[in-house]
């Protein structure tokens, strides 16, 4: 694992308040600082725009190695379900706005932090128990290992 540099890791810490030696993985929270910001844009893909799903996507494959499906409904079969005590940094959170199942998603960090891209702020740094947020959480887990995928059709 990359370790971040010092105030890169201050930085995260004061947003999520931990302790600077709890943020870790450097490959992660430089890619969520390049990205910090960024507009939403349905479909977009890029620093000039970027949808949640997108945003997920980019992240677990540059920081994980992991590639993901590219809508939120396809990465929800991706994972294996937790509760939200049991949530770990990468792991996946959905949301059903507009009464749609699994039409948000965003990536736990910690201390019940997410980092997702919003219609309105672009890519931030937010509270899961955000307020206007935490009433669409649907679903949460970590991505299955490809081993472990379950066959289609079960």
């Amino acid at each position: 694992m990359v370790k971040p540099d010092k105030e890169l890791a201050d930085k995260y810490a004061t947003i999520m308040g931990v302790k600077r030696n709890d943020i870790q993985n450097g490959r992660l929270y430089n890619f969520i600082d390049e990205w910090m910001g960024t507009p939403y844009r349905f479909g977009g893909l890029g620093k000039d725009g970027v949808d949640c799903s997108g945003l997920v996507s980019l992240l677990q494959l540059q920081v994980y190695d992991t590639a993901l499906p590219r809508t939120c409904a396809m990465q929800a079969n991706t994972i294996k379900r937790k509760y939200e005590d049991e949530l770990k940094e990468g792991d996946l959170v959905f949301f059903d706005f507009d009464g749609k199942q699994f039409s948000h998603v965003g990536v736990y960090l910690q201390n019940g932090y997410i980092v997702h891209a919003s219609t309105r702020r672009g890519v931030v740094v937010v509270r899961l128990h955000d307020n206007g947020l935490y009433q669409y959480f649907s679903r949460a887990g970590s991505i299955f290992d490809p081993a472990e995928m379950p066959a289609p059709g079960n």
